[in-house]
């Protein structure tokens, strides 16, 4: 009995689910058998059998359709184009033209149908996305491994991800190293090596060796989890351009309606007409003046577009976002973590006496291993990098603004600015080099022994490898590029030159960026601000469309954004904005040609040269162009 019980289950879920998928296809093929088979046995009246199966075609292709219509006059107390149809169809009937009302209901189910397969496949790339989280993760419990939930992740949990699988959480690398795939969450199509000591996100795929992960975020604050958030508040959020046309359609509606009593109650009167074929015209005009392809004119363009953005790596939390940026005029990127790498590199080695650069830079990272300044964690990568063994040192002591001292193979050595060594006579001796490494935007730190200089390091944040393409390709599409940073003047303007761009605004405070911003929307129009840090959050929620870095960016600049660069590359905001403006040029192609179509068949319908056939099918063929038009954007 309990077997029986459970086959019934499982045999209709598989019905259900085509049922919910397919059901408005169905429908709609239904409907055109009988409208067939009923024409087929059509002689010289209508017999109770034909009249059967049109009342049959009506009620399957029409009931989805009559259904939301009665539902938004009853909930929103309201007309829309569903109810326009089905009263034209009732209409036609009503006098004797239960063909082509068949017609009208079986084309009206058709398009509805397509359109909800077109708009299914608009969100197919961003429903892909929630089935990147994984459902549960191998947690290390002392020597066993404990099979858990992820929503039961907890920070510091020790997570096993063997090769092949998903990673769980974010978190970091304790032990292991392999090549991660990171596609689903940056965009980024050649897997990324990591090792112990690195970052790793929920959702991406693990290489070819076995990791322990230290579990950073709870699963609801994972970078994945805010992609999921930022992708169902973007299918959400209608732009402004859709509110409008959703509004102006209820109006549009009405007149419609009113428009077709007229049409019905005064040609009788004024032009002696017969009511059948009044009542006809009057039909014809509810079909060919309703606003199905001014209202699917938007939408499936729109979505499409996320839809393109969100497989290159580029969220827009709304389509206002994708609208916006359609109109973008000038360009503000934050310097350090957006055009530049945001870690500071050595540059330029140069001894004086009569020692080698890797002599220089093995004693000068041999102090600074003890030192937590990120210029010292230069000095000491750039030794790591060549394989230096670096002396003992001892007794660092720093001295704030200035630089630090201590000793190395029991010499003193003082490294820093200016003011930190006693030997300035050589430093002004070279003085002429030491301004060119000045104006080229770098820090100089002087490196002194026994009271003697023994050489300069020079330390710069190296510009991003895409910078340079990056706003080139900005200032090609006709956008001005500014640079805000609050690095001091020398700094900005040396890598302002390198990376091309027109302005540069530099020694700015959080505040001061959101003035500049201002500025530039007053003098250019729309402004893109583009920034990672908290800083910048300001600035980003004070510009037209706010841009953050999504891998570096911090937790407040990913709030605040509208648009979120997964990848962190900022060659990616001129294809941002590129589809931006591809998306409004199809829109506006869209809402021309669907009123240009209405026009053309609201005359044809006033001079008799239109029936009801061929309005329908120039009015729902419209709709399903438009639509069709809009799927442009996923290429």
């Amino acid at each position: 009995m309990q077997g029986a019980v459970t086959t019934g289950i499982n045999s209709e879920r598989p019905f259900r689910e085509i049922w919910d998928r397919h059901g408005a296809a169905i429908s709609a093929a239904i409907c055109a058998v009988l409208t067939l088979v009923a024409w087929n046995l059509g002689g010289q009246g209508l017999t109770f059998f034909e009249i059967l199966c049109y009342s049959a075609a009506y009620l399957i292709g029409g009931y989805r359709k009559a259904r939301e219509g009665l539902q938004t006059l009853i909930r929103e107390r309201n007309l829309d184009v569903d109810l326009l149809m089905i009263v034209a169809a009732v209409g036609a009937a009503s006098i004797g033209y239960w063909q082509d009302g068949a017609i009208l209901i079986f084309i009206f189910a058709l398009s509805g149908a397509l359109e909800g397969y077109t708009t299914e496949k608009t969100n197919h790339d961003i429903r892909s996305i929630m089935k990147l989280r994984p459902e549960t993760a191998l947690v290390l419990r002392g020597t066993d491994e404990v099979r858990t939930k992820v929503g039961g992740l907890k920070k510091g949990d020790l997570v096993l991800v063997k090769p092949g699988e998903r990673i769980s959480a974010d978190g970091m690398i304790r032990e292991g190293a392999s090549a991660i795939d990171q596609a689903p969450i940056t965009g980024e199509s050649v897997p990324v090596d990591k090792k112990a000591g690195d970052e790793v996100f929920a959702g991406t795929i693990n290489g070819h060796g076995a990791l322990r992960i230290e579990v950073t975020k709870p699963a609801e604050a994972t970078l994945l989890a805010r992609i999921i958030r930022l992708v169902q508040e973007a299918q959400s959020e209608k732009p402004p351009s859709q509110l409008f046309v959703e509004r102006f359609e209820g109006i549009y509606a009405k007149t419609v309606i009113a428009g077709a009593v007229c049409l019905i109650l005064l040609p009788p009167y004024l032009l002696g007409w017969a009511w059948d074929k009044t009542i006809y015209r009057a039909m014809i005009f509810l079909v060919v003046a309703s606003p199905c392809a001014l209202v699917a004119s938007i939408m499936p363009a729109v979505l499409s577009g996320i839809s393109n953005g969100a497989r290159k790596g580029i969220l827009f939390k709304g389509g206002v976002h994708l609208e916006n940026i359609g109109g973008i005029r000038a360009v503000a990127f934050d310097k350090t973590g957006t055009l530049t790498e945001g870690r500071a590199k050595i540059t330029d080695i140069m001894p004086f006496a009569g020692q080698s650069e890797d002599d220089l830079l093995r004693l000068t990272a041999a102090l600074e291993t003890l030192s937590e300044h990120p210029l010292a964690k230069a000095i000491v990568q750039a030794a790591k990098a060549k394989g230096l063994e670096l002396p003992a040192a001892s007794r660092l002591q720093a001295i704030p603004g200035v630089g630090v001292h201590g000793l190395v193979n029991d010499e003193e050595f003082r490294i820093g600015n200016l003011d930190c060594i006693e030997d300035k006579a050589l430093a002004v001796e070279r003085n002429e080099l030491i301004q060119q490494l000045k104006n080229q935007g770098k820090t100089i730190i002087f490196v002194e022994s026994q009271g003697r200089l023994q050489g300069i390091l020079a330390v710069q944040d190296i510009l991003r490898p895409q910078a340079k393409e990056a706003v080139q390709a900005l200032r090609r599409m006709g956008i001005k590029v500014a640079m805000l940073t609050g690095d001091n003047r020398a700094t900005a303007r040396a890598l302002g030159w390198q990376a091309g761009v027109d302005e540069v605004y530099a020694e700015l405070f959080p505040e001061q960026k959101v003035e500049i911003v201002r500025q530039l929307a007053a003098q250019y129009g729309k402004v893109a601000m583009v920034g990672d840090g908290v800083n910048d959050a300001p600035a980003l929620a004070a510009s037209s469309v706010g841009i953050a870095m999504g891998a570096a960016g911090t937790d407040v600049a990913l709030e605040t954004a509208n648009v979120v660069l997964m990848a962190d590359d900022i060659g990616k905001v001129s294809y941002a904005i590129s589809l931006g403006r591809r998306t409004k040029r199809i829109v506006k192609q869209n809402i021309a040609f669907a009123l240009g179509v209405v026009c053309i068949l609201v005359a044809g319908t006033f001079l008799g040269d239109v029936n009801l056939p061929s309005g329908v099918i120039g009015h729902e063929g419209s709709t399903i162009l438009v639509i069709l038009n809009g799927l442009r954007l996923l290429r």
